[in-house]
């Protein structure tokens, strides 16, 4: 199984005339997803890569109805209305690649995604995939393998770095989330968590973390309270950082005292996960760990 996302979802890409929207689309759709539709203001009646075009979400809904999620590919002063509308129109889970959206913008929409059930992966984040079934965002589909280990990450490459480590020892993985490294994003690594516990496929996790914020505290604590119960091994990007120095992703700063390396690997230690020093580390802590 996966979690999110799998062969059968059906998607629609917003953004799709534009050109990542259409790159990635052939991407995706070359990967196996079930791309049904796609939508740009004003270029309804289009195709691009024999996927239909239309004017809004809730035009492409009334073609499509089995569509469930969507994938944004928008400008950032218009993401936020791309969200709203995918939200309207039903979409249970929303992937905002975009970067560059306004902090509060996000804080909205996000809330607003919460109250109607609708799960977000992002903003900034390259979205994601569930190894020889589908994937949803940006990510190379090429270095994942399928296989019974979960990822969630905060950082891209990273994710990448470290699925191809596994997939090369042979430890496929279930689904791969990227979350985004913005100060606020959809959905937490705890969010994440309380659904990869929920997939009997799924088992084992990394966590791939970096300085900055609190998530890799509150997975710890998660963890300690044994409301997640399968092996985890975490890396955390950053260990070098000099405090108050922001470091590439925006919610990748420390300040008061809070969010730094240190503490984030003894909150994790102390909730028995191992923490990688390099990211070439973790399939050999990953052997470890699941033979406990």
């Amino acid at each position: 199984m996966a979690i999110l996302l799998d062969e059968k979802t059906k998607v629609i890409v917003q953004g799709i005339t534009g050109r990542e929207g259409s790159f990635h689309t052939k991407l995706m759709l070359d990967y196996g997803t079930k791309i049904v539709a796609g939508v740009t203001p004003g270029k309804g009646g289009q195709e691009v890569h024999g996927v239909p075009v239309y004017d809004t979400v809730e035009e492409a809904v009334k073609e499509h109805p089995d569509a469930t999620a969507s994938i944004i590919f928008v400008p950032a002063r218009f993401a936020a209305d791309a969200v709203y509308e995918a939200v309207d129109a039903g979409m249970k889970l929303v992937v905002v690649i975009t970067e560059h959206i306004p902090v509060h913008e996000a804080l909205k929409f996000i809330n607003y995604a919460k109250q109607k059930g609708t799960t977000v992966i992002g903003p900034n984040c390259p979205g994601l995939i569930s190894p020889g079934k589908a994937k949803l965002g940006i990510m190379p589909g090429h270095v994942f393998k399928e296989g019974p280990i979960g990822i969630i990450s905060r950082s891209g490459t990273l994710t990448y770095e470290i699925g191809y480590a596994l997939s090369k020892q042979g430890m496929g993985q279930s689904t791969v989330i990227g979350i985004g490294g913005d100060p606020v994003i959809g959905t937490s690594f705890t969010e994440a968590m309380e659904l990869f516990e929920k997939d009997p496929e799924t088992e084992a996790l990394v966590l791939v973390g970096e300085i900055g914020g609190d998530m890799e505290e509150r997975a710890a604590q998660m963890i300690k309270e044994g409301r997640f119960t399968k092996p985890v091994v975490a890396f955390i990007a950053g260990r070098t950082a000099p405090p108050g120095k922001r470091m590439g992703h925006a919610g990748a700063i420390i300040m008061m005292g809070t969010g730094t390396y240190q503490g984030k690997v003894k909150a994790l230690e102390e909730a028995g996960v191992k923490v990688a020093k390099t990211p070439f580390e973790i399939p050999e802590l990953l052997r470890q760990a699941l033979k406990k």
